[in-house]
């Protein structure tokens, strides 16, 4: 085969590709390219406007009711007003199954405002497909702020890459039920530019040194993504379809069209496989860790070996079902949070199990893939606490004989962090283990802080970007002997999570533009000559957000660049942020700006929920709650907030019956102005 893991070890054949592929949802913008080439205009195939007085085939998702109205319009006199609403993903749907073609990237865009009294919200555009009696759905933009004062443009692109029988584009809200208007819309298909060819492979320029590969889905092993695939990548990883929540939704039922798609393109074009996740606090169906009437499993003796032995099926049957077309496995995934005096995340997993869940899920892939390679796999392991938290958890378990070949290191970055020491004191921390080390997880932000948004890549970051790439990859390849594999998450910028990660906005974080063409960041890696020099550090002038289309929090700690300050002595600004939310649960940031004269060392965060809303999981800072009470404190290598200096920490949380932001934040017990 074309792609082995390391030099030493080639993947055996596996299986065939089958039929079914998957719907990938991504927004819109246009980074640098090199060299140039030129795609065809695109071709408006549906628009509505609404001015002929009808719906022009906008219907109702469920009970409320969709009707023209010249109450207000973004263009002419008429709009769409969705009104009656009980559930916030009921909202104006248009039925494309006769217009859009599998394969062909369409430009989805509509203007949307709520009706006059409602209070302001987030909505999305989103996509409905169906398929054999079974519904899924895709974002196209991510959810996005809207009052009834203003008209906000969703705009983003879609790729449709599944057979289906039921295919419709709809808006909705992120919760509640406001009335919402919308206008304008169009669907126009956009052709991509032809996949260079006159350029080297990647995978031939880093040959000497290691595999380079890819996240994919069911959208990058079709058409132009797939040429691009083929030619530049020596491996794959699924970045969705081998996680428990899409291989087996319910207890015993294992759906298999998405990974088996992948995998058998993987098998038919000599890509060697990762197999991403075993086990995960995320993306794992709640039956997990339920009993068979709904009760949540305890750390009862009983209920640890169900788990365990729920555990153990499962990976029986997905690295069973692979066999040999997989050669590595990330079999655990974010176990390690450097916040708890042991090291380890307070997951369902840990809470019902204690570590015999590790130490089960790698026994077992051990035996069902005895020639597999085990990986355990984080994020920030560049960050000293969490490094050295993840290398004594490794440590402990060899010594137990638990049997972890290697570390992952996914390295989400951006353009400022981590340092080339840091991420070099990173890989050289558990060359003492004796592991194997892999890249899992590549991608460079062109973003530094939350605030951030641009409409397009500015020139100065995606320069800043392609020597990150040169300087992190020339490191790589220093620890040659060490690494077996870099892998990026995603193949082009067309499609990445961090369209809606940390915030919803285009980001730019790959090697290739939204059109497939080179970006500076390719030739940051295969020929750094044919970059400009290096450019005087500066900051883009942030504009105002635009809509982006889909969660894995996954993120880099950030400290935003200085500001002149503005306040006293002891004035504090804080911003309060959500970027996504679901039913039950939701993701928010909190940025707080040191307007004061003074610096803060080991500053305290605090306020109060309103709503009973409750953190699960905290990032770039170490959280308690006490009922209401919130209080965050810093890490390590953010300790200091200096006079107008920022700092910034995210945070996933639950909520149940509604979820007011809270309103007074303290900096070190000084209030601080909110906004």
């Amino acid at each position: 085969m074309r792609a082995p893991w390391t030099r030493r070890h080639r993947l055996l054949p596996g299986l065939l590709a089958l039929a079914c592929l998957a719907t990938v949802a991504v927004a819109a913008a246009v980074p640098l390219t090199s060299p140039p080439a030129r795609a065809a205009d695109p071709v408006v195939v549906l628009d509505a406007t609404f001015e002929d007085g009808t719906t022009e085939g906008f219907r109702p998702r469920a009970g409320e009711t969709v009707a023209v109205s010249t109450a207000v319009a973004h263009g002419g006199t008429r709009s769409l007003l969705a009104s009656g609403r009980t559930a916030s993903w009921q909202g104006p749907a248009l039925d494309l199954l006769d217009e859009m073609v599998k394969g062909t990237r369409y430009t989805l865009t509509v203007w949307v405002r709520l009706a006059a009294g409602q209070s302001p919200g987030q909505v999305r555009l989103s996509v409905q497909r169906d398929s054999g009696g079974t519904s899924a759905y895709d974002q196209v933009v991510g959810d996005t702020a809207v009052t009834a004062d203003a008209w906000v443009r969703l705009t983003g692109t879609y790729v449709l890459a599944h057979d289906v029988d039921g295919l419709s584009a709809y808006v909705e809200t992120a919760s509640g039920t406001a009335d919402l208007h919308i206008d304008d819309f169009t669907m126009a298909s956009q052709p991509t530019k032809p996949v260079q060819t006159d350029i080297p492979a990647l995978r031939e320029v880093l040959a000497a040194d290691f595999p380079i590969g890819a996240a994919i889905g069911n959208r990058q092993i079709i058409g132009d993504q797939a040429t691009l695939l083929r030619r530049h990548f020596d491996t794959v990883t699924p970045g969705n379809a081998l996680k428990w929540d899409a291989t087996q939704p319910a207890e015993g039922t294992f759906r298999w069209g998405d990974a088996d798609a992948q995998v058998g393109f993987a098998t038919d074009n000599d890509l060697a496989v990762r197999g991403h996740t075993l086990v995960w606090h995320q993306q794992t169906p709640a039956w997990v860790f339920t009993d068979t009437d709904g009760t949540p499993l305890t750390s009862d003796p009983a209920d640890k070996a169900l788990l365990l032995s729920r555990l153990e099926a499962h990976i029986r049957a997905v690295v069973g079902r692979y066999g040999d077309a997989i050669g590595v496995w990330d079999v655990a995934n974010e176990v390690v949070d450097e916040n708890q005096s042991d090291g380890l995340r307070r997951s369902r997993w840990y809470e019902i199990s204690g570590l015999d869940y590790l130490r089960t899920a790698f026994r077992v892939a051990r035996e069902v893939a005895p020639t597999a390679k085990l990986y355990i796999n984080d994020y920030n392991t560049n960050v000293p606490a969490k490094r050295d938290k993840l290398r004594n958890l490794v440590s402990q378990l060899r010594a137990e004989g638990v049997p972890i070949d290697g570390v992952g290191h996914q390295m989400h970055v951006n353009v400022q962090w981590p340092s080339i020491a840091e991420t070099e004191a990173m890989l050289q921390a558990f060359v003492p283990l004796g592991v194997e080390q892999q890249v899992t997880e590549m991608d460079v932000s062109i973003y530094v802080d939350s605030s951030e948004s641009f409409p397009t890549p500015p020139a100065d970051r995606l320069l800043t970007q392609a020597y990150r790439y040169r300087d992190l990859f020339a490191l790589y390849r220093r620890y040659a002997d060490e690494l077996t594999s870099v892998t990026l998450w995603g193949l082009a910028d067309d499609d990445t999570w961090l369209d809606t990660f940390p915030v919803a906005r285009k980001d730019a974080p790959l090697l290739f533009d939204t059109e497939l063409q080179a970006k500076s960041a390719y030739w940051g890696i295969v020929d750094p000559t044919r970059i400009n020099p290096t450019p005087t550090p500066t900051v883009s002038p942030t504009v105002s957000p635009t809509a982006s289309p889909t969660v894995s929090p996954t993120v880099s700690p950030t400290i935003s660049p200085t500001v002149s300050p503005t306040g006293g002595p002891d004035a504090c600004r804080a911003t309060y942020t959500v970027s996504n939310q679901w039913p039950g649960g939701f993701q928010a940031s909190v940025r707080i700006t040191n307007t004061g004269g003074r610096a803060h060392d080991g500053w305290t965060v605090r306020w109060r929920f309103p709503d009973g809303q409750r953190i699960s999981q905290l990032w770039n800072g170490t959280v308690r709650q006490d009922g209401p009470d919130v209080s965050v404190t810093p890490t390590s290598w953010n300790s200091v907030l200096p006079a107008g200096g920022t700092v910034e920490f995210g945070f996933l949380a639950g909520w149940s019956t509604s979820n007011d932001r809270p309103a007074d934040f303290t900096l070190d017990g000084l209030a601080c102005a909110t906004g």
